[in-house]
């Protein structure tokens, strides 16, 4: 019996920004393992590269706040493969100064904007019309379950960026709907990836503040967002467009968690 899963994505082209870390690299092995080309933009050459190469695929150097080298990073993967099938805009960043909105500086604020949201809006923008051509194709966008509930251990930017990537993907899923182009937002929950794992490892308190609201009891793992990316990117969620697509680990069902 032929195994569905392994060449759902036979033959199409993926796109992956922040792919040589965390969600990003666990869903370039997911593309692959699925039978897509993997094309990966990514600031970190090495570790970029390294990626690439274990699943036969592209490393493009790729700062996604530029919006020429975002254009050069889907060029690229059109020239080298011949299309643009798959776009997973998942770059991004958390970093310490971006914190209570009293603390938090207006550089940090821009900045966090700028790679969270405005490469979001880049990434789609270059991605879209070469869908268009095609007339299909699937984007997913990270967003997180922040941009659909509130915390007291507030990261302001980092919360107001995927807000926007948030309401960004919906209008997108319904602008281009009827041109074969599905665009969600992936809402993942707390994740154990190297992001996650820094800020909590100069805040344990912060980190179990977080960990005693998830009802399952412990934090995602990269594989398992990079399943529900597989799934969107797959003619499996063909119905699927403009959509809040959470894997938190019920946290954002959550009025109380088990004891």
């Amino acid at each position: 019996m032929t195994d569905v899963k392994a060449s759902r994505l036979e033959g199409r082209v993926a796109v992956v920004t922040g792919g040589a870390s965390g969600i990003g690299l666990a869903t370039v092995g997911r593309f692959a393992a699925e039978g897509a080309k993997v094309v990966i933009g990514d600031v970190d050459p090495v570790a970029g590269k390294a990626a690439a190469d274990e699943v036969g695929g592209l490393f493009v150097a790729t700062d996604v706040t530029d919006a020429a080298a975002v254009d050069n990073l889907f060029q690229q993967a059109f020239d080298t493969f011949g299309s643009v099938d798959i776009a997973f805009n998942n770059a991004g960043i958390s970093p310490p100064d971006d914190n209570s909105i009293l603390d938090t500086g207006l550089e940090a604020w821009r900045r966090v904007q700028e790679v969270n949201l405005t490469s979001v809006y880049l990434c789609c923008k270059a991605a879209i019309p070469y869908m268009q051509r095609q007339g299909k194709g699937s984007i997913i966008n990270t967003a997180s379950f922040v941009a659909v509930m509130g915390a007291a251990t507030s990261q302001i930017s980092y919360s107001a960026s995927k807000g926007g990537v948030l309401a960004m993907s919906r209008e997108l899923g319904v602008e281009f709907a009827r041109q074969g182009i599905r665009v969600n937002a992936l809402c993942p929950g707390p994740v154990n990836t190297p992001l996650l794992t820094e800020l909590f490892a100069k805040d344990p308190e912060r980190a179990e503040r977080r960990l005693v609201h998830v009802p399952m009891g412990r934090f995602g793992e990269p594989d398992e967002i990079a399943a529900a990316v597989a799934f969107l990117a797959s003619d499996d969620s063909s119905f699927i467009t403009a959509n809040t697509f959470l894997v938190d680990g019920g946290i954002s069902g959550a009025y109380v968690t088990p004891l």
